[in-house]
C-alpha cells in the first residue's frame, strides 16, 4: 500500500512565500508599492490550485471545481476593477495609504514597508485562503450548506462589483465635470452607495465569509478567523476612508450628513428622522 503524504500546511508554501519575499527586494529600488494590489489578485488564485493539485489533498469533487471556479471569477472582477480605475495603467500609482505612510516614516520607510505592507499583507492573505485549504483536505459529500455559501460568495462578488462600477462612473463624470471647470457632484447617494457608504467593501467582505461556510461546513469553525480578522483591517481602513473625504472642502458638509443617514457598510434604509429634517429644512 502507497501511502499518500497529507496536504501541506498552509502557513508552509514555501515557493509562494519565496516568490512573496523575492518581489519584495526586486521592488525595494522603486519608491512605490503598487505591486501589492496586484498580489491580491493573484496569490489566492495560485493557492486554491496548489492546494487542489497537491498529491495528499482529498476532497469533494464538485465542492473542489465550484470553489476554485468561484476564485477565478472573484480575481477576475477584482483585477479588473483594479485596471479600470488605474485607466489601464501598469503601476501608476500606489494606495494612497502606503504613500501617506511613506512620508510619515521618510527614509525609514524601506523597511518598514517590509512589515506594514508586504509581511502583514502575506498573513493576512494566508487566513483568508485558509477554507481553500480546508476544502481539499476533507472529503464529505456536498450539502445544503454548500450550496448557501456558493450564495454568499456569488452575492458578495455581484455586490462589489455594481459598487465598483457605480464609484467608477461617478468618479470619471466628476473628472469630466472638472475638465469643463463645472462643479463637481460631492457625493455619491445613488444605487448601493444610497444604501451604504461602503458598499464594495460590504461586497468583497462578503466573498470572505462566503468562502469561511465552506471551511465551517467541513468542521472548522476556526476558519473564521481569517475572515474576522480581515474584516476588523478594512474597519480601520473605512475610518481612514471617511477621515479623507471630510478633508476635502467642497463636500465636506454633505457628506457628513451622508454619514449620518447612510449606513457604514450592510446596505439599509436611510435614518428616517434626520431624512425628515432634511427635507423640511432643519
Amino acid at each position: 500500500m502507497v501511502m499518500v503524504p497529507p496536504p501541506p500546511s498552509p502557513l508552509n508554501q514555501p515557493p509562494l512565500l519565496l516568490q512573496h519575499q523575492c518581489s519584495l527586494l526586486a521592488h525595494q529600488p522603486h519608491p512605490s508599492n503598487w505591486m501589492i494590489d496586484v498580489y491580491w489578485t493573484v496569490i489566492p488564485v495560485l493557492l486554491v490550485h496548489y492546494f487542489q493539485l497537491h498529491p495528499g489533498s482529498m476532497f469533494d469533487f464538485w465542492r473542489s471545481r465550484v470553489v476554485v471556479a468561484l476564485t477565478w471569477v472573484w480575481a477576475v472582477r477584482l483585477t479588473h476593477s483594479y485596471f479600470r480605475r488605474e485607466k489601464w495603467q501598469w503601476g501608476a500609482r500606489e494606495d494612497w495609504r502606503f504613500t501617506d505612510l511613506a512620508q510619515q516614516y521618510g527614509k525609514n520607510w524601506w523597511w518598514i514597508s517590509f512589515f506594514a505592507v508586504y509581511l502583514i499583507q502575506q498573513v493576512f492573505l494566508i487566513g483568508v485562503c485558509l477554507p481553500m485549504y480546508i476544502v481539499h483536505s476533507i472529503s464529505i459529500p456536498w450539502n445544503i450548506l454548500d450550496t448557501a455559501a456558493v450564495a454568499v460568495c456569488l452575492t458578495g462578488i455581484t455586490i462589489a462589483y455594481i459598487a465598483d462600477t457605480q464609484l467608477h462612473s461617478f468618479v470619471s463624470q466628476n473628472e469630466k465635470l472638472k475638465q469643463l471647470g463645472k462643479p463637481l457632484v460631492p457625493n455619491l447617494d445613488a444605487g448601493l452607495w444610497y444604501y451604504s457608504r461602503h458598499p464594495n467593501y460590504f461586497g468583497e467582505q462578503l466573498w470572505w465569509w462566503g468562502l469561511a461556510i465552506f471551511g465551517w461546513n467541513l468542521g472548522c469553525t476556526w476558519v473564521f478567523v481569517g475572515p474576522l480578522v480581515n474584516t476588523l483591517c478594512l474597519a480601520y481602513v473605512t475610518i481612514l476612508v471617511e477621515r479623507k473625504m471630510v478633508k476635502l472642502e467642497y463636500r465636506a458638509e454633505q457628506y457628513k450628513l451622508y454619514q449620518k443617514r447612510t449606513s457604514v457598510w450592510v446596505p439599509w434604509f436611510k435614518s428616517s428622522v434626520i431624512q425628515e429634517a432634511k427635507e423640511k429644512g432643519c
